[in-house]
């Protein structure tokens, strides 16, 4: 598989450009914005770390906020 990395300043140019690529889908391109590339990234990173319940988090987001408004 071959990347190219293609930086477009111009959003409309951006749609254009997008919209002739999805043409091309059918034939196994993959359109991935670097963007989403590195959320993925960063995310496939956090797997490793512990997980911990949301109301625990709640718990410790409330405990958090109301230390910084003493």
């Amino acid at each position: 598989m071959q990347s190219i990395t293609i930086n477009i300043n111009n959003s409309e140019l951006t749609g254009k450009i997008i919209g002739f690529l999805e043409g091309f889908r059918n034939d196994g391109l993959e359109i991935v914005s670097k963007e989403d590339r590195d959320d993925l990234t960063l995310l496939v990173a956090t797997r490793g770390e512990e997980a911990i319940s949301f109301d625990d988090y709640v718990r410790d987001e409330n405990q958090y906020s109301q230390k910084r408004h003493q």
